[in-house]
């Protein structure tokens, strides 16, 4: 068959006219379709005649037959890439009654092993030993109405292929077409504003500076007024496009820190009418500043947004954190499990809890700044209130909480972009932060390849074929990584697998067994010295299996564990952290505490390895399907796993912290507005004073920021 060929649904019309295309001398070979052709013509006889209650079942079911034997491999029929042919279904028309129609539905079930064929006739019909010339027999099976309505048809899951073509569909509809939105706005245009909005504030500060130092003669004062005046119009124009989002979240209902924005904007013009008059600086300086941290923050959410989106659609497959309650030691445990492109979309665009609280004291803060306007302009007149709310506005909001919460995300997006780790929103951010426990095996810490065998010194007059085989078979007993290799090299002797008895694993790098009645024991040179076998002189090997057949040393294995960039950067990561621990699930025996410490040089107090029976049993627990997804992972490293659960934390850390220092700054700011304007003394509030108190506060807000750089 042709893996390129599309899916057809036939009805029994199809049917009928593919039994009429069979040529004369297929008939006669079987010797069934002229007794078919008469059936069902017949049946739509009844059909017309609207007389379909006493159907001739076994003349359907004759059809059935014959259908599936001459129509194999109908043409337009459709195959997986794996060679799976794809479940087609057949129904009667739509002109026929309804109960007769679903007591006639046919349902093809043409996936790797049918139900209706026995073991045997589903290993001969597999696709690896499909064949042209091969005959195929697909079984036809008519679902009854009681049947259909209580447990529909019952189908087999997809094989791999399938899965992953189905996984394209959805990020091609999903985050790709998303990413392509976004990358016909691009972040051009807003990197050119950027830069000149960030020039206009320069040139800003440096005329204050020159005022504040009477450099300014007064002759040139209305010059420097208007050119003050001249930056905040062409400050507002390249931010137009934020303020204009700000009076859209009015119209929403809604109130942001870019709504703050366009009212400042609106309340230093109204300030620079009266500065003509008064022959005094504005505060347009300030404002500027506070437009270039808008426009980074703005920037921010583009680069974040894009680049998850790219995680997503180059995905070719995605694995779930999802967080099980009481799952070792009276802790959460982060498992891994089966994800889904919803997951993320449906989440990553939600408003985060500390998006919530800027809004709220944004709306707040306007609030405080029009009661301190109203009591000005009570006590001391139009002019002193005007000043009074333009600048309170622009201290209740200081410049660096603008990106107190964009600019975290978006270096910590960097990171997880490189290992192919996205957060499903603040709802995966909040709960994969807390005390909990991250179960590791194997193939985390040593990827497939990273173990190898480097040689075999015997030490007994033992057949080697024979150490190699007690070996094999305990280390089978064991499980874990050891297997394949072992595997191979009992292969490549030519040696023989026995059963075990007595297993045990000592838990102190080493495991013992009776096998074929002799007693074995594995493990490290320090092991096997602590069970009193005498081990000769220069036998010191590192990695390496010693071995044991009753009471003597038979052989020493050497065997190579590769230090994997990822895995380190993974385990470094998990047990730098103060709330996760690290619970090791591995059924190798040779990967112990002191062998995690020397390998990857770190501090493993937080690092657990429970007794064989429980890492047995906490193996087997898979991730609930039903539980939120925290985040995807579209990697098998490491690396990726840990980055998104200590990311995550730190993310929330530097989110709390930038909020707390932006709120404190800002009522800071309100509470001093207050004094000034009960006391009259607005000579106190000078362009050069207002901009220095933005630029205090934006520098914690920006070390907190940081905090997302090391995960």
């Amino acid at each position: 068959m042709d893996n390129e060929k599309e899916i057809l649904d036939f009805d029994l019309n199809d049917i009928v006219q593919q039994l009429q295309q069979v040529p004369q001398e297929d008939a006669e070979s079987t010797g069934q379709i002229p007794d078919v052709l008469e059936d069902t013509s017949q049946f739509y006889a009844q059909a017309d005649s609207d007389a379909l209650e006493q159907v001739d079942s076994d003349a359907l079911e004759q059809a059935q037959l014959v259908f599936s034997e001459v129509a194999q491999e109908p043409e337009g029929s459709a195959l997986f890439e794996d060679g799976t042919p794809e479940p087609v279904e057949a129904e009667l028309p739509a002109d026929a009654p309804s109960a007769e129609a679903e007591e006639a539905t046919l349902v093809f079930d043409m996936t790797e092993e049918p139900i209706s064929l026995s073991q045997e006739d589903a290993d001969t019909a597999a696709p690896e030993d499909f064949s042209p010339a091969e005959e195929t027999t697909t079984r036809v099976e008519t679902v009854q109405p009681e049947e259909a309505a209580d447990e529909g048809p019952k189908t087999i899951p997809l094989s791999r292929s399938a899965k992953l073509r189905e996984l394209k569909k959805k990020l091609v509809a999903g985050p790709e077409k998303q990413y392509y939105r976004l990358s016909e706005k691009g972040v051009g245009k807003l990197q050119i504003a950027m830069i000149l909005n960030l020039v206009i504030l320069l040139l800003c500060g440096a005329a204050i500076l020159l005022y504040s130092k009477d450099m300014v003669p007064a002759s040139r004062m209305k010059l420097m007024i208007f050119s003050q005046v001249l930056a905040l119009m062409v400050s507002g124009l390249l931010g137009c496009g934020l303020m204009l989002d700000g009076i859209s979240d009015l119209f929403h209902l809604r109130y942001s820190l870019n709504t703050t924005l366009a009212v400042s904007f609106v309340a230093c013009l109204v300030d620079a009418w009266f500065c003509l008059d008064e022959q005094r600086v504005p505060y347009c300086a300030a404002f500027v500043l506070e437009m270039s941290m808008a426009m980074l923050a703005g920037y921010h959410r583009r680069t974040t947004e894009m680049a998850q989106l790219d995680t997503m659609r180059k995905a070719t497959n995605l694995v779930s954190l999802v967080k099980e309650p009481q799952f070792y030691d009276k802790r959460a445990g982060i498992l891994r499990g089966q994800g889904d492109v919803e997951d993320f979309m449906e989440t990553y665009s939600r408003v985060s809890g500390p998006e919530i609280v800027q809004r709220v004291y944004a709306f707040v803060a306007l609030l405080a700044c029009v009661g301190i306007a109203v009591l000005t302009g009570l006590l001391h007149g139009t002019s002193m209130a005007v000043k009074i709310f333009s600048t309170s506005l622009l201290v209740s909001v200081p410049a660096g909480y603008f990106v107190a919460l964009t600019r975290p995300a978006a270096l910590l997006e960097r990171r997880l972009h490189m290992v192919g780790a996205v957060i499903c929103g603040w709802q995966g951010v909040k709960k994969l932060c807390g005390k909990a426990v991250v179960p590791l095996r194997e193939k985390d810490l040593f990827p497939r390849g990273s173990t190898k065998l480097n040689g075999i010194k015997f030490y007994s007059e033992r057949n080697s074929t024979q150490v190699v085989s007690y070996t094999a078979s305990l280390i089978f007993a064991a499980g874990g990584g050891l297997v394949p290799l072992f595997r191979n090299l009992l292969a490549s002797r030519n040696g023989t697998e026995y059963n075990v008895e007595s297993f045990r694993d000592y838990g102190r790098g080493g495991i013992g067994g009776e096998v074929n009645g002799e007693p074995v024991l594995l493990g490290s040179l320090e092991f096997l010295e602590d069970m009193g076998v005498e081990i000769p002189q220069g036998t010191m090997v590192n990695q390496a299996i010693y071995v044991s057949i009753d009471g003597q040393l038979a052989a020493v294995i050497a065997i190579s564990y590769a230090k994997m960039r990822s895995a380190a950067a993974g385990i470094v990561s998990l047990c730098g952290c103060r709330k996760l621990k690290t619970l090791l699930l591995t059924g190798d025996f040779m990967i112990t505490d002191s062998f995690i410490r020397n390998k990857f040089s770190i501090r493993t107090r937080r690092l657990i390895l429970p007794p064989q029976e429980v890492r047995a049993e906490l193996a087997q627990r898979k991730a609930n399907p039903e539980a939120d997804v925290l985040a995807l992972i579209t990697r098998d490293d490491l690396v990726s796993t840990a980055y998104a659960i200590t990311g995550s934390m730190s993310l929330r850390t530097a989110c709390r912290v930038g909020s707390c220092v932006g709120i404190i700054g800002g009522i800071t700011g309100i509470v001093i507005m207050l004094a000034l304007s009960y006391l009259g003394a607005t000579e106190l509030l000078t362009p050069a004073r207002v901009i220095l108190y933005q630029l205090v506060w934006m520098i914690p807000s920006l070390l907190a920021t940081e905090w997302t750089r090391v995960v």
